[in-house]
């Protein structure tokens, strides 16, 4: 089958925003390479399905999609993203229904296996490896060529609104007993600052006020270009040099949070005043056994310490429960903690075994019933505090940057929400999407937040 003059590509991103950078990145290769991106599958030559393989409901919405692509009649579907670097040859082998299985060493010629794909030959399906090997122990010692490309990496956005992600640093070196990402994501790499400044400048220059700088551990970022504190200085360079309205940080560690970090985001104005903290529990007794540190009082004044410098802060989290040797009095201290750190937001999960961790090896399993009902007990609680947190809002000046306008009615968010952390509503407004709102929030339903500008 002979490969069509005008190539076209539909890709599909499942999973979180730094698989949509990669997407991005995916799609600025291929254009370089002759491939039309398309948003309609059916009129594309080869469907790209970035996968997820965080945890089973997104390996599963990963496995749904690539098959409701697939068709006898339909365009060959190529399966990418972390699911397939995850599981390689055991995923292609259980899916027959994806014409490849590509790994991330594939995507420096990624052209070149659709290519083959749609001429019907066979393209060899990734084997996994565990990826922290491919790289030297000392981070110091990790040449540039690192992630099987050298940056810069082309980049088209697929997105049109005012807000992008931009990717900081990729993979991690903590050895957190529940998470596989690190196998599969690899070692630590930070970018450069050039590199993250000439990136959020051609953002900018796209029509982006807002920048999320994302990856699997943001904290860590500089440690392997030997300046472990480098992001407390890079972060005034990069609102300066790019001309970016506000950036928001990801996935802050709190076991690395520096009095330092803590000060320049509070102080950058540039910076949003948001702080993503992946506490996971807060007994020091699961935190060890998850391979973590800290526990409720670290916690509580890191939390006072940032609102010290900020007090209007977004404080986000997210926790497990069900951790193997889990009790009920551990649960009680999770409780008693978020109770009093009074959180914007907070993501609750139920542990689950995952394939290569240590955790999946641990003995005294919580029963599946007791994590459900630990879980339910988790998310009534922090329900009613963010609700509660976001009525305390009321009376403060916030500035909105408009996302969306829905029956006439624009919708943003503040400094203080991130994506998934609720939203502000703007009463009596006639403000469009990529518009800057200053006002004073006068209501509140639930998270989200009515403003009166």
């Amino acid at each position: 089958m002979a490969v069509p003059t005008a190539k076209k590509v539909a890709i599909v991103t499942l999973g979180c925003a730094r698989n949509e950078v990669d997407s991005e990145e995916l799609a600025g290769r291929l254009k370089a390479e002759g491939w039309d991106l398309v948003d309609d599958a059916d009129s594309a030559d080869a469907v790209l399905v970035n996968t997820c393989g965080f945890i089973d409901a997104a390996k599963k919405e990963s496995i749904d999609t690539v098959l409701s692509l697939a068709g006898e009649n339909a365009p060959p579907v190529i399966a990418a993203g972390c699911l397939a670097e995850r599981y390689g040859s055991e995923l292609a082998a259980s899916l027959p229904e994806a014409s490849a299985v590509l790994g991330f060493d594939d995507y420096p010629e990624i052209g070149a296996r659709l290519d083959a794909v749609v001429r019907g030959e066979e393209v060899s399906t990734h084997e996994p490896v565990d990826r922290r090997t491919l790289l030297p122990i000392t981070p110091v010692e990790r040449s540039r060529d690192r992630h099987g490309y050298s940056p810069p990496v082309p980049r088209i956005r697929l997105g049109t609104g005012p807000i992008a992600s931009v990717k900081l640093a990729t993979g991690c070196d903590r050895r957190c007993a529940f998470c596989a990402i690190p196998r599969f994501r690899g070692a630590f790499v930070s970018r450069t600052p050039p590199e993250i400044v000439s990136e959020i400048g051609a953002m900018v220059a796209e029509g982006v006020r807002e920048v999320i700088l994302v990856s699997e551990n943001t904290t860590s970022y500089g440690k392997d270009l030997g300046d472990m504190r480098l992001l407390e200085s890079v972060l005034p360079e990069l609102a300066a040099g790019t001309g970016v309205d506000r950036i928001r940080l990801s996935y802050l560690q709190p076991a690395e949070m520096r009095p330092g970090l803590v000060a320049a985001i509070a102080g950058t104005e540039a910076v949003a005043d948001y702080f993503d903290l992946s506490f996971q529990h807060s007994s020091p007794r699961v935190l060890r056994s998850m391979r973590r540190f800290g526990g409720t009082e670290n916690f509580l004044e890191l939390i006072e310490a940032i609102r010290a410098l900020a007090p209007q802060a977004g404080i986000r989290s997210n926790v497990i429960v069900g951790f193997p040797g889990e009790s009920d009095e551990d649960v009680d201290e999770l409780a008693t903690f978020l109770e009093a750190a009074r959180l914007d937001a907070v993501g609750v999960f139920a542990y689950s075994d995952e394939d290569g961790t240590e955790a999946a090896g641990l003995g005294d399993k919580v029963p599946e019933i007791v994590i459900e009902a630990r879980r339910a007990r988790i998310v009534d609680l922090v329900e009613e505090l963010m609700e509660q947190r976001a009525a305390e809002r009321i009376g403060e000046r916030v500035r909105v940057l408009v996302e969306s306008v829905e029956d006439g009615v624009p919708m943003g968010r503040a400094a203080h929400q991130g994506p998934d952390d609720g939203a502000c509503f703007l009463v009596n407004s006639s403000a469009e999407v990529g518009d800057w709102v200053d006002g004073e929030v006068v209501e509140n339903e639930g998270v989200d937040l009515w403003v009166r500008a």
